[in-house]
């Protein structure tokens, strides 16, 4: 397992992330626990959970892993999420400091610890004050609860205020961003990727797969069935089947993914990943899996290089379709001059 810095910090995070949303609703505890398992017998040292996956449970299945295996809690980087719904009143929710002390307070109680190394706002509060927040996370930091903090789900210019707003009022600063990422889902390139290497801040990307449509089990003009997200649910969310499967540039990818998988004799899902963690800025990718079997198959990833040739293939059959100005051509120079490190 290839290990890299969270973020603009000098701690050390695995390139694969254990993301948990499955744990409690797809997957029971003890599957929860053999999964977690697995991915610390692979190396793995980053866990990602937030206080509304299945109510909470996920935080408490953890929590019970990480007391059977104290050892493990030195060793594994904990990350939860604050912000949506945790109850019914009116101020069960957002990014105040009243609700964020008592959603902190409850993950801590929940994942059995006494601070938690990256706490991220699950997504921007129109509402509150964004001084309010930032205050509220320097101070968790200060005061030992939280190690870091991070973003998930913000645009550009929320990334940018944050960051610079934390460092006018010299508070704490950002480490990570979360936001939705991959081969099929690729606009955060344009302003987002670019204003997270201003700020030194690393990426989490979550949904690397696609909801499974990169991992090649989807075909044209098969109405998926069985076991699978969209097997089980053809209208599921973002990865919906009539949404993507009436675009051809989701069959572009899914065919080019599966060429290069074929050309390397490696799993479909593996190219996908391997893309997602050799792009600018990403400091670990998030895994979701149901079963060990589907780690066990993502985690083949780690030992995966794409060659120049492979990526730029793969780019190539992904490229998101974005206004020619101010995001074409200007927009690939002054990106391609930020990563070189030119003007």
């Amino acid at each position: 397992m290839e290990y890299r810095p969270l973020g603009d910090s000098g701690t050390a995070v695995s390139a694969y992330a254990l993301g948990t949303m499955t744990f409690g609703a797809e997957s029971d505890e003890a599957a929860s626990h053999a999964i977690m398992d697995e991915y610390a017998a692979a190396g793995g040292n980053f866990i990602d959970t937030a206080d509304v996956y299945t109510a909470g449970a996920a935080e408490e299945i953890i929590g019970r892993w990480l007391a059977r295996k104290p050892t493990e809690r030195d060793r594994m980087v904990i990350a939860s999420k604050g912000r949506f719904p945790v109850g019914d009143g009116v101020n069960d929710l957002g990014l105040s400091r009243r609700h964020l002390r008592k959603a902190l307070d409850a993950s801590l109680s929940r994942l059995g610890t006494d601070h938690i190394d990256l706490y991220q706002v699950h997504s921007w509060d129109p509402v509150t004050p964004l001084e309010e927040t930032l205050e509220f996370l320097n101070d968790a930091v200060r005061g030992g609860k939280i190690n870091y903090y991070g973003f998930s789900n913000f645009t550009g210019w929320q990334l940018t205020k944050a960051v610079w707003m934390a460092r006018a009022n010299g508070w704490s600063r950002a480490v990570t961003l979360q936001p939705q990422y991959s081969l099929l889902v690729r606009e955060i390139e344009s302003e987002i990727v670019p204003a997270a290497l201003d700020a030194g801040l690393g990426l989490l990307p979550w949904s690397p797969l696609g909801g499974g449509w990169l991992t090649g089990k989807y075909r044209r003009n098969a109405e998926p069935t069985g076991q699978t997200r969209l097997g089980e649910d053809p209208e599921r969310g973002m990865e919906a089947w009539d949404r993507r499967s009436n675009q051809e540039r989701t069959w572009h990818i899914v065919d080019t993914v599966l060429r290069v998988a074929g050309d390397r004799d490696v799993a479909p899902s593996q190219v996908a990943l391997a893309w997602t963690a050799q792009q600018p800025a990403v400091s670990s990718v998030i895994l979701g899996a149901r079963t060990t079997a589907q780690l066990e198959d993502n985690l083949g990833a780690a030992g995966l290089q794409l060659s120049e040739e492979e990526i730029g293939l793969l780019s190539a059959a992904s490229a998101p379709e974005v206004a020619d100005y101010p995001y074409g051509a200007p927009g690939r120079e002054q990106r391609s001059r930020k990563l070189s490190g030119g003007r």
